[in-house]
């Protein structure tokens, strides 16, 4: 899974397609060295962090965050991301694999 618990709420590594057409989450997504991501597609262009914006949005839409609670915490100018999601660890686990399964 693309998520492991970290103190009081999960890391979430993240695959991000900007200019993909409407922000969505696209499944899971594993790479060459077998690492997996939620793959994320946003309408944005990865322009002056708008990309990253985005994504920080549709993450907290479809977990039922806050904005304030998804912060990005690592690759801000790379299609790989890590995101750090406040909140309950096991309640954010169960809402990212069912997420991870519906797309």
């Amino acid at each position: 899974m693309p998520w492991s618990i970290a103190g009081d709420g999960v890391q979430l590594a993240v695959r991000v397609t900007p200019r993909g057409g409407r922000d969505q989450v696209a499944g899971l997504w594993r790479d060459a060295a077998g690492r997996c991501y939620l793959a994320v597609k946003v309408a944005a262009a990865p322009a002056d962090g708008a990309a990253n914006d985005a994504v920080r949005a549709l993450l907290a839409k479809r977990l039922g965050l806050a904005r304030g609670d998804v912060a990005l915490v690592h690759g801000a100018t790379s299609r790989e991301k890590r995101f750090r999601l406040a909140g309950d660890p096991a309640a954010l686990a169960k809402k990212l694999a069912e997420l991870g399964q519906a797309e």
